[in-house]
């Protein structure tokens, strides 16, 4: 019998499953955007640490960054933002930010460059999870106070070495690079943790909303920012609702209980073709899914095994089912629209030249190992076509579901032998997957580098580091691209990653809802241009 363990309590298996979306809503009111939506994998909404999907969502309507992207506009690349202007010193290492005067925090507080010297400097001295987005240019909790510096209005910022400009604004825009208001968070610090325990359940921003409430697998409740100062936005009231079954979703939206449904599966998005009232959405963004393979596992780490692994996956049986039409066929770890994607994809299911792969690597037969996945429909389903073809080839593979702080944590934690999962970019530019794909410069316990995905499966990357550390300082942006198309052929033949694909969010929604913007393939969702 194949085999699938959870780890979910009853309580989170009920709101898992929708039991609680099901009692019957009002339908919406006109200034109020209600959102179904899976956000099980919110861990914190502090912006110095915040690392999941349905995180960043959040916290891109709630905090300001130096430089953001406009919803209306993703084309045009990065902006001003709480800065309004920038200057780069003539060797390329600083860059000098001139705020915009007379923006306010939602405390009323004015947002100042202290602010913001504040914010990233936090950021590198907390050191969570994503803290290397802004530690890879040499900002250390030692050198903080001489490398982001504070002058009168403006913030100047010193890196280890010249980097392309654009590499350093784009990287601004993550979510770590949400500028917190200095004095509520401080008023809430405990034990020296700068606010850190505070912020994980409430917010200090200057964005187009605030956090009302987070209870964690249930909903995010924001209010809107009348004081924005791009605007108060339409939509006064944003709810998003963690509801985990799509046909829970689809319901609720036929009802008019939701106003956007973002996790229907390509049978309810079939259902609710020409339902009146209600359209869908395709975009195609920049998620992947990928299989990982934990290099701590004695057969795992053998390179014949990593290439197995590649050919027992059946990407077109699983694209053209269960799969169809949200998401295609993509085996490298740039997305498309990327500078150096690349679309050829080398592997197909072929179970006999796996199968003589492993023979070559002297696998045991009936080798047995654990997958852990979030509990997502299409996660799992993909999770058992992966078991199926394993078994082909005489692995049997036990299948752990669990919410994803729980399989996230594990992960994290080095302990599964193999990880099923999704990786969305951070800012568009390349070394955002490069440099957690391929990129682990030191890969002991230790380093605890729980933001770059190599180290999370203990592979040392072969030379991938050393490659990925010379693209990213590379300012011929051709010579740039092609050194990404190289790095990718070699991670394709040596890394314990399988991408298998890219992400086509199909959104339902009502078609009174207008403005959405799911932020394309840089992932970043912004509700404050919305309008009904």
């Amino acid at each position: 019998m194949k085999s699938i363990s959870r780890i979910l309590t009853t309580a989170a298996l009920s709101v898992a499953l929708g039991t609680t979306a099901l009692t019957a809503f009002a339908e919406t009111p006109p200034n109020m955007l209600v959102i179904a939506n899976r956000i099980d994998d919110i861990t914190t909404l502090d912006p110095a640490e915040s690392f999941e999907f349905a995180g960043s969502d959040v916290i891109r309507n709630v905090y300001g960054k130096l430089v953001n992207f406009d919803p209306m506009n993703l084309d045009a690349g990065y902006g001003p933002d709480l800065a309004e202007s920038w200057e780069v010193s003539e060797d390329g290492k600083s860059i000098t930010f001139t705020m915009r005067e007379g923006v306010t925090f939602h405390s009323g507080n004015p947002v100042t460059a202290q602010d913001a010297e504040f914010s990233l400097r936090r950021a590198v001295i907390l050191n969570k999870t994503p803290a290397f987005i802004l530690t890879q240019f040499g900002f250390t909790p030692e050198n903080v106070e001489e490398t982001i510096v504070a002058d009168g209005n403006t913030l100047t910022i010193t890196t280890d070495k010249k980097y392309a400009t654009s590499f350093v604004l784009n990287c601004l825009t993550a979510t770590i690079g949400g500028i917190v208001d200095m004095k509520t968070v401080m008023e809430n610090e405990v034990d020296g943790d700068m606010g850190n325990e505070w912020l994980k359940t409430n917010s200090a921003g200057s964005g187009a909303y605030k956090v009302q409430s987070w209870k964690a697998n249930e909903a995010v409740t924001l209010t809107s920012n009348p004081d924005f100062y791009l605007g108060a936005p339409a939509m006064e009231r944003v709810v998003v609702r963690h509801v985990q079954e799509s046909a829970t979703q689809r319901l609720m939206l036929e009802r008019g209980d939701i106003d956007v449904a973002r996790n229907l599966n390509p049978e309810d998005v079939k259902g609710i073709m020409g339902v009146e009232g209600i359209t869908v959405d395709d975009e195609l963004r920049g998620r992947l899914m990928y299989v990982a393979l934990g290099q701590k596992h004695p057969e795992l780490s053998k390179p014949e095994v990593r290439q197995a692994f590649k050919y027992l996956i059946d990407y077109e049986g699983m694209e053209g089912s269960f799969l169809n039409g949200q998401y295609t066929i993509h085996q490298n770890f740039l997305p498309r629209t990327y500078l150096g994607a690349v679309d050829n994809n080398p592997f197909t299911y072929d179970p006999e030249k796996a199968k003589e792969l492993l023979a070559a690597a002297g696998v045991p037969e009936g080798m047995e190992i654990e997958v852990g996945v979030r509990e997502a429909q299409e996660r799992i389903e993909i999770a058992q076509s992966l078991q199926n073809s394993l078994a082909a080839a005489g692995i049997k593979m036990n299948i752990t579901v669990g919410t994803a702080k729980q399989i996230l944590a594990r992960y994290r934690a080095r302990e599964l032998d193999v990880y099923l999962g999704a990786w969305g970019p951070d800012y568009p530019d390349p070394h955002t997957n490069a440099g957690t794909f391929a990129y682990n410069p030191d890969n002991s316990d230790e380093a605890g580098a729980t933001g770059l995905l190599a180290w999370r499966n203990s592979w040392d990357t072969g030379g991938l580091t050393e490659m990925t550390a010379a693209a990213v300082v590379e300012g011929d942006r051709d010579k740039r691209e092609k050194m990404y198309h190289e790095i990718q052929a070699k991670f394709q033949e040596t890394s314990p990653f399988a991408v298998m694909f890219q992400k086509i969010e199909q959104t339902g929604r009502a078609e009174n809802v207008q403005n959405l913007n799911l932020g394309g393939a840089i992932t970043a969702v912004s509700y404050w241009p919305v309008t009904k």
